[in-house]
Order: C-alpha cells, then sequence, then structure tokens
C-alpha cells in the first residue's frame, strides 16, 4: 500500500515537471550584457573623470583622491541606468510610488529612490493543471493548459501583488478546478473551446487588478481514467445509435405522410394510378433488364394509342 502511495506521488511530481517545463523563466533568456556593459561604463567613466578632476585639483595622487574617485563612480552607477526595450521599471522614493520609467536611460537618486520593480513587458507562458479533480459527475480527470498573459501596467504588478508570477499560476490553477468542478467529464472532453474561453475571462477578472491581462488560455490535454473509457465510448455510441434512429423515424413520417397523400390522389383518379402503375413497372423492367409476361388484355393499355387516352384523360381530370 505505502508502495502504491509512493508510486503515485512520484507519477504527480512528473506530471507536474511535465507541464511546468513550459513556463518562461523568470530570469529573462534574452541577454542582459546590454545594461551590465552600461553599467560598467558608467562607473569606468565617472572614475577617471572624478580621477582626473582630484589630480588636477591636489597635482598629486594619495588614497583620499582614489576614495573621493571610487564613491563618485559608485553613486554614478546608483544613479545612471538603462531599461531594455520590453523593460518598465517602477521607482519609489521614500518607500511611495515615485514613477515608471523605460525603455532607455533613466534616473534615480542613490539611497532615496530604489527599483522595486523591472516588469518584463512580453508575452509570458505558463503551463497549468488539474489532477484527480472530480467533474460534477464525481469522475476524476487530469487536465494539461497553458496560459498566455503579458504585464500592461508596471506600478499594479508591484504594488498590488507580491509576486504577480506565482499569482498567475495559482490563479489559474483554481480557475480550472472550479470550471472541471461544474460540468461533466462528457462536456469537458466536449466543450475545450467553451473551457478555454471560460478560463480566460475568469483568470482577467481576478488579475486585471494587478496590472496583468491574459492573452489566451488553450487545453493541452485531457486524460480520463482508464477504466471509465470503455463506458464512456459505449455511451457516446449509444447515443448517436439513439439520434440515427430519431432521424431514420422522421424520415420514414415524411415518407409514410407523402405516400398517404399520393394515395389520396390515385384514389380521385383511376387513370393516374394506372399510368403510375405502368411507370413503376417500366422502371423495373428497364432497371434489371428483363421481360415482364403479362396478359393480352392487360397489354393492351400499353398501346401508343391508349397511352395517349389515358394521358388526355388524366389531364381534364386535373
Amino acid at each position: 500500500m505505502k508502495e502504491q502511495k509512493a508510486i503515485r506521488r512520484e507519477r504527480r511530481a512528473q506530471k507536474a515537471a511535465s507541464i511546468e517545463k513550459y513556463n518562461s523563466r523568470t530570469d529573462r533568456k534574452t541577454s542582459q550584457n546590454g545594461s551590465v556593459l552600461f553599467s560598467a561604463f558608467v562607473f569606468s567613466a565617472a572614475f577617471l573623470v572624478a580621477f582626473g578632476a582630484c589630480y588636477l585639483a591636489f597635482g598629486d595622487v594619495s588614497v583620499w583622491t582614489l576614495g573621493a574617485s571610487l564613491l563618485v563612480a559608485v553613486l554614478a552607477s546608483m544613479s545612471i541606468h538603462i531599461a531594455l526595450q520590453w523593460e518598465k521599471v517602477v521607482v519609489l522614493r521614500l518607500g511611495k510610488y515615485s514613477r515608471t520609467k523605460g525603455p532607455g536611460v533613466y534616473f534615480t537618486i542613490p539611497i532615496f529612490e530604489q527599483v522595486a520593480l523591472v516588469a518584463d513587458q512580453r508575452v509570458m507562458l505558463t503551463g497549468f493543471g488539474a489532477e484527480a479533480t472530480l467533474t460534477s459527475d464525481l469522475v476524476p480527470i487530469n487536465v494539461d493548459a497553458v496560459l498566455f498573459w503579458m504585464v500592461w501596467d508596471a506600478e499594479k504588478a508591484a504594488l498590488e501583488v507580491e509576486n504577480y508570477y506565482n499569482s498567475v499560476s495559482l490563479v489559474a490553477q483554481t480557475a480550472l478546478r472550479d470550471a472541471i468542478g461544474r460540468a461533466s467529464a462528457s462536456e469537458v472532453a466536449v466543450r475545450r473551446n467553451q473551457l478555454d474561453e471560460e478560463l480566460q475571462g475568469v483568470i482577467e477578472e481576478k488579475t486585471s487588478q494587478w496590472g496583468i491581462t491574459i492573452l489566451s488560455v488553450e487545453i493541452r490535454d485531457i486524460v480520463i481514467p482508464e477504466s471509465l473509457q470503455e463506458a464512456m465510448s459505449a455511451e457516446a455510441q449509444a447515443e448517436r445509435e439513439k439520434n440515427a434512429r430519431m432521424v431514420l423515424a422522421e424520415v420514414e413520417k415524411d415518407i409514410s405522410s407523402m405516400l398517404v397523400e399520393a394515395a389520396d390522389q390515385y384514389k380521385e383518379n383511376d387513370i393516374a394510378l394506372k399510368l403510375r402503375t405502368m411507370h413503376l413497372l417500366y422502371e423495373s423492367v428497364k432497371s434489371s433488364g428483363g421481360t415482364v409476361v403479362i396478359p393480352s388484355a392487360y397489354s393492351d393499355g400499353f398501346s401508343d394509342s391508349s397511352l395517349d387516352k389515358m394521358v388526355e384523360a388524366a389531364q381534364k381530370g386535373k
């Protein structure tokens, strides 16, 4: 029993890892060398300028000259920054929101101002899932989904939520479990597009106050227990047979109505009935290529003169 539980836990961990591998990396895949080199350049330039000014002012190199030059360089590197094209920087002054800057060069006051958040405004991807979640008909199913979202308001993302990335993931998982619990297993399997739209609306409602917009939600996989797959397949087949029988019954009803109407017309016009009989006989012989032997008295009706008379009588009867 304990071994089975351990195996189940291991499978759950593997399942979670398989869906979370799609998550966007918070450390960013794009190179940050540009901002690092810019900071190094600012530090070096400030140090050289300060050192040169001290040397011209005092005429010698001392510990105080080097110390002052290093202090100026550190303050300059803490004051002059650069934000990449996809970044928005939230700046606080004495603990309160001051401004949002970026992309490009921006300035801060050392010690008095701090960078609270550097928000990546590119499209982010979060994989999430619900394992062994009960549907409305008490069927445990596993569902994997992918969420596409982005930060549109860096100020709200910094001030309204502690960790917006993890919060989005948890909200998505909760919304998915709630949606599964309100639907039956067959509805979850069939209504993928509707489930995507429902999840997007629910997640958007909660994350919009954090400055985050949901671009789309896509269900990747729905796994139903093997013990129930055959039963659901049989149920679906029975439903299809039921629909087919209903369609056949409707067709037979329409055909019977048409036959009743035709019988009423033939009842009022004997000549039309005879013409119909001869037409059916002709079609049967034509399709089979056989020969029909009929009494001589009846065959008189197939002569051209008899047919012409019957057609004229039928037209007069109309």
